[in-house]
């Protein structure tokens, strides 16, 4: 029994042996080609009115049309990729003109690309499929989607790998949550991913890691992971309350100095304040983050001890035992301040991921989370700028309170 044109399509995506990107995009090429070759051999068939197994006699006898197959010539379809070659089946009337060739040199030029690319903006792979049956006049499997985007496995480790700068000044790190599907059930699991601020003041994605515990342990193996890839300095970790950070930065750079989100610290120690005070509470607190050096602020602390220690004894405790890493900014100027006492940095990150993901409630597996957050990434990161307007400010200052450390 002769098999389907998507059948072969499938046997000729699982044969694949990757070892380079180069194989990966030869790949793709060929493949896009037998799509192309595919539509153009359905085309053929339906103008000259039998298949291509059928014989030529079967149907002129019967006093149907005495047009029929006459060889093929070759073309090449310039493409994102680079040129692909096709082999352009002909008729003896010469009245067949490939309407695929015509579609895509007039609409789709880089389908494969426009294919990861829906992919990224979090588009389901049926809803791919329909998109470029809408474009293209194609028809696309779910699973031949599911394939191409597959194909940037390679890619995502080498991002993944990649050498970073030898010193970063601030280093933002976070979580984002999702329901991933593992032994046949789902749960909930984290993408931790860490920012840094380059020495000329641009952000970068250092990495996202998919995990399920936080510990001191797993943060520690990223901050190794980082040191792993030339990373020898970092000023200022910028972080929330997540469990761990302080032990594993401790541990890996102890130079650096930590900063607690101080937006998380004030949502954490007033989740338990009555609606009543919490206007009162709030004033409070304000005089001591908003302080203009951290002995007023440590002034403003004792009056809010003192005040509240009674009423919330857990939001006094919790300020006091943290304030070796929420005081940290008050040893900056406004300009660094502004950058470091909260993760605002990175919680815009994550809302640009929460707003690419929202229509995936749930993901198959931790490569497909990977795969959709790494080409999210690649998008983010090229439309980034400098931090802010005052970083040449911002980088005279850290040259004179750094001088002794690591330079880039």
């Amino acid at each position: 029994m002769e098999k389907t044109s998507k059948e072969l399509l499938k046997e000729f995506v699982n044969s694949q042996q990757f070892t380079s990107t180069t194989d990966i995009m030869n790949s793709m090429k060929e493949l896009f080609s037998d799509v192309l070759q595919t539509v153009m051999e359905a085309e053929l068939e339906e103008k000259l009115g039998y298949e291509k197994s059928e014989h030529v006699s079967d149907k002129t006898e019967k006093g149907m049309s005495k047009n029929y197959r006459n060889g093929y010539s070759k073309k090449t379809v310039k493409t994102q990729l680079g040129e692909v070659d096709v082999k352009i089946p002909r008729d003896r009337n010469g009245e067949y003109e490939p309407q695929i060739i015509e579609k895509y040199n007039r609409n789709a030029d880089g389908m494969e690309e426009k294919i990861l690319a829906l992919y990224s903006c979090g588009m389901s792979q049926r809803d791919i499929s329909e998109q470029i049956k809408n474009l293209y006049n194609v028809d696309i499997s779910d699973g031949l989607v599911s394939k191409i985007v597959e194909k940037i496995t390679p890619e995502i480790a080498a991002w993944q790998n990649r050498p970073l700068d030898i010193v970063y000044p601030f280093v933002f790190m976070d979580a984002i949550h999702y329901k991933v599907k593992e032994n046949h059930q789902y749960i909930t699991k984290a993408a931790y991913v860490v920012l840094g601020i380059q020495m000329d003041g641009r952000k970068d994605i250092l990495g996202v890691w998919i995990g399920e515990n936080e510990s001191a342990k797993f943060w520690l193996s990223v901050m190794n992971d980082l040191k792993n890839r030339g990373v020898k300095d970092v000023y200022v970790f910028c972080v929330d309350g997540l469990t761990g950070f302080r032990e594993a930065i401790n541990a890996a750079f102890p130079k650096s100095q930590i900063q607690r989100c101080i937006i998380h610290q004030i949502r954490s120690s007033t989740r338990y304040v009555s609606y009543k005070d919490i206007k009162s509470l709030m004033a409070d607190l304000k005089k001591i983050y908003q302080a203009i050096n951290e002995e007023e602020a440590m002034n403003a602390l004792l009056e809010f001890k003192e005040k509240w220690r009674q009423t919330y004894p857990s939001c006094v405790k919790s300020w006091e035992e943290n304030w070796d890493i929420l005081s940290t900014f008050f040893a900056y100027p406004a300009e660094v301040r502004k950058i470091i006492y909260t993760t605002n940095i990175i919680e815009g990150l994550n809302r640009q991921f929460r707003k690419i993901t929202k229509n995936k409630p749930s993901f198959t597996n931790d490569d497909s989370l990977r795969k959709i957050l790494y080409l999210a990434s690649k998008n983010i990161v090229a439309h980034w700028s400098v931090t802010c307007r005052n970083w040449d400010l911002v980088s005279n200052q850290l040259s004179i309170m750094f001088a002794d450390r690591e330079s880039a």
